[in-house]
Formats: C-alpha cells, structure tokens, sequence
C-alpha cells in the first residue's frame, strides 16, 4: 500500500490515495500505522476516496482504529493532495471534499505549482451546552445568556465551566489561567470520558491571551493530545465569540503552529485557514 505522510501544523496523518489504492481493513491499518517510534507515526489514518457529490471524499480513522467525522486540518491536506496529485483538475483552486459531517469548500492558494494553504468553509456550529442541539446563525452570538452557554462540569473533584460546541464533531472548550503549565495528560482523558459524553469528547483548553489571540491545547478522543486541531479551533472561536473573550474572529495558537479562524457575518459559517505540508511517501506491507 502506497501512502503519503502529511500534516495541518502538526496534526499529523497517513493518507492513501483510494483512488489507486484498496485498504482492506482501515481500523486495523491506522492502528498498526499511527504508533510513534514503532510504525509511520501519525494522529491516525486518512483514506481519500471518489464521491459522487463532491471532488473527492476524506475518510479518517483516529490512531486507536476509531472513525472519526471531521479533521479540519486533514482536511487542508486532502485539498492539498488532489491538488498536487491531479485528483482535481489543475485549473481548479475551488474544490470540495465530502466528510463524515457534510460537504466541505477549500479555497487554495498555489505557489510554484504546489497548494500551500487553505481556507475552509467549516460550516455552522451547533451549541451542545445542556446536551442541546442549536445550529447557531450571527443573531444568537449576541442574544444567548450565559446560562444557556456556559454548563458546569466536575472532573477529578474539581468544578470546571465548559462550553459545548460540535463542528461535525463534538467538542468540550473549558478556559484555563496558563495553557503551558496544565497536566494535560491527567485532566484529558476525564474529560474525553466523562459520563456527560457517551461517544467521548475532545477538549480544547484555552488561555485568553487578549481580544484577538487565543492559545489552545487540545486532548482529541481516540488519539490524546496532538500538536493541533482544526475543528478543535473552530469550536474555540466559537466558544470565545460566544463567552465575549474575542470578536468573532482571532488568531488560534497551538503547539504546533497558528491559524486563523473568523465566523463569517453574511451567514454565520466558521471559516478556518491554514497551511498543509507533505512530508514524505512510502510504502505499507498489510
């Protein structure tokens, strides 16, 4: 099996090009795939497949074998790759890519014949404080209570204020005083968990740095903390747009580097950028 080892500021995955390539059993590939040290070493194993409804299809599976919906920066990188591979014609800098949550629109930008960056329409989020289910559009950003958007949470005998957001993909964002100093390795697996998520979470937590700067460590279920995560971002700006921490847009910095997110006025869409990079090729004996 011929793959491709690529990143989103370092979130890292193996893609295959379905295209060309057959994986037999993709669970038990991003588990055998995705340890550091003893195989590839990734967050876990992207498949881009054909669609019927879009330019391609992503198909991600996190680096316990468990599949996931939505990766905002895989997803850069599977634009990157049609791109780059020919899976779209050349001409297009527009493409789309059918997720696990919907269809997603990738504006690239090409230097040197190579897509470099991206912006993505992520869609609208869903306010999940309360176990609710809002899809929320630009009015509610300014007439929601702080009742209705903060929810308390105990972890490890301690009180925590959460805000739930889901991108596709469910996420628990809680506010911390320092971001570097946090036990991320203890609190995170609670919180992944947790009874209050039956499917598990991930959880971004999040250091005010001032109304347009947010720094942000993440626990993603399935795969622990990784370098970045781009839904995980989205559902921060969100989060802070809603808490009034930011104006609804904001520079996003993560350990491994930062993007941009801003709730687009006209229609309440989060729009993510960022850069994709591939690494290098090889090939799998399944």
């Amino acid at each position: 099996m011929k793959f491709t080892k690529m990143h989103g500021i370092g979130n890292d995955y193996v893609y295959v090009n379905c295209f060309e390539e057959t994986v037999k059993d993709p669970v038990k590939t991003a588990i055998a795939i995705s340890p550091r040290h003893f195989a590839v070493g990734s967050d876990g194993l992207i498949l881009i497949k054909p669609s019927k409804v879009a330019d391609c299809c992503m198909e991600m599976y996190n680096a316990d074998g468990s599949l996931g919906a939505m990766c905002g920066n895989g997803v850069r990188c599977v634009g990157k790759y049609a791109y780059d591979h020919g899976i779209v014609d050349r001409s297009k800098t527009t493409i789309t890519v059918e997720t696990g949550s919907g269809i997603k629109t990738l504006k690239l930008t090409v230097e040197d014949g190579k897509a470099v960056m991206a912006e993505v329409d992520m869609g609208s989020p869903v306010l999940t404080s309360h176990k609710a289910d809002k899809p929320l559009v630009m009015e509610d950003y300014r007439k929601l209570t702080p009742d209705e958007i903060w929810e308390d949470i105990e972890v490890d005998g301690k009180n925590w204020k959460m805000i739930g957001v889901s991108m596709g993909n469910p996420h628990a964002i809680v506010y911390v005083d320092d971001t570097d100093s946090l036990e991320i390795e203890k609190i995170g697996p609670l919180f992944e968990n947790h009874p209050r998520f039956p499917d598990r979470t991930n959880t971004e937590f999040v250091q005010v740095v001032d109304d347009h700067t947010l720094k942000m460590r993440v626990w993603e279920r399935g795969s622990g903390e990784t370098l970045a995560c781009g839904t995980g971002a989205c559902a921060t700006l969100t989060a802070s747009t809603l808490a009034g921490y930011v104006k609804g847009k904001a520079d996003i910095k993560l350990l491994g580097g930062t993007l941009h997110i801003e709730l687009r006025e006209e229609d309440g869409h989060v729009m993510m950028t960022g850069p994709a990079t591939e690494v290098f090729t090889g090939e799998w004996d399944e």
